[in-house]
């Protein structure tokens, strides 16, 4: 798709730009670890599709530090919205209606006269069909989880915070047309209403009852706890390092001088960025009890960081540890 690429330097980055300056550009910094941020690649190609004169483009926020560091991109997924060249919005998080909205407001009024018109209004229920599908989980309600406007909303809100289900939501009291709409597409009359992969689960009543019968587990997709998430990198290679950069560019000094020793022993590692994602920088020393970086550890286990690798290897046992022998 001519509109949906990716950039993989900084030099294609700002080409990128600079030939798309008449016009929006939408950049999703992404992880390949992140699922959420798959999910929402996805979203930006049925996108493209809709908004053929938009730019749409991939940018791997670990592999292209210097872009990531100049926008102050802290975590993944986030989105920024150019034109002319400049910074004109940003999205932080995974919230496909929202996503959908800024371009559809954004790219209106960027592509200069002799663009409108050219791509025909949306048909209603291909709109309604796009939302419905824009998460795994969508609720419809009114307000936002932060602020429900109804004491329905307000609950079901609640139910899902209490059995941590991963959502994204769409207020209808923003979009008359989609509150109308909703109603006659789903043959469901009121709100909220919660849909999963598509298919309309129900409203409130409906999810009591899915808690009630014990179903409720089973039904919704769950969010990955900030827990699991640190147990599940810790355990990505037998090997994980977590440092500041990465193994071809480290960020401090301590981070790069691991790096020579760990190269030196010729073992097989893998690195994560902690300056990539704040949650996990934080939420690694709370769960290490271990209050600086870097830090290594083998199949699973905190070993140490800079001071502990030193002396293992000035004891001749760096090798062996990192063999997992000891």
């Amino acid at each position: 798709m001519a509109n949906f690429t990716d950039a993989t330097s900084l030099q294609q980055f700002e080409e990128l730009l600079k030939n798309n300056s008449k016009s929006l550009t939408v950049v999703h910094f992404h992880a390949p670890w992140a699922p959420q941020c798959s999910q929402m690649n996805d979203v930006m190609a049925e996108l493209a599709k809709e908004h053929k004169h938009t730019m749409f483009v991939k940018l791997e926020a670990e592999a292209v530090p210097e872009v990531s560091e100049k926008y102050e991109i802290a975590s993944v997924p986030t989105f920024l919205f150019f034109k002319g060249g400049e910074k004109i919005d940003r999205l932080d998080g995974a919230h496909a209606p929202e996503l959908t909205n800024k371009v559809q407001r954004l790219g209106s009024g960027g592509g200069g006269a002799a663009r409108a018109g050219d791509v025909p209004k949306e048909d209603l229920n291909e709109r309604l069909k796009r939302l419905i599908n824009a998460a795994p989980c969508m609720l419809f309600m009114k307000g936002s989880p932060q602020e429900p406007r109804c004491g329905f909303s307000r609950q079901i809100v609640q139910i899902l915070k209490d059995h941590s289900v991963q959502y994204s939501s769409f207020d209808i009291l923003s979009d008359e047309e989609v509150r109308q709409g909703l109603k006659t597409y789903s043959n469901w009359p009121t709100y909220p209403q919660i849909y999963v992969n598509g298919d309309l689960i129900g409203g409130l009543d409906i999810v009591k009852e899915l808690i009630e019968s014990g179903e409720l587990e089973n039904t919704f997709p769950k969010t990955v706890s900030l827990e699991n998430r640190l147990k599940s990198l810790i355990n990505k290679s037998p090997v994980m390092l977590f440092m500041k950069g990465n193994k071809e560019a480290a960020k401090c000094g301590f981070s790069r001088q691991i790096l020579e020793i760990m190269n030196s022993t010729g073992a097989e590692y893998d690195t994560f960025d902690i300056l990539q994602d704040e949650e996990v920088r934080q939420g690694l020393k709370t769960y290490s009890n271990w209050p600086t970086y870097p830090q290594l550890y083998v199949k699973g286990d905190l070993i140490g960081g800079l001071d502990i690798i030193k002396e293992l290897k000035e004891s001749g046992e760096l090798t062996s540890v990192l063999k997992g022998e000891n």
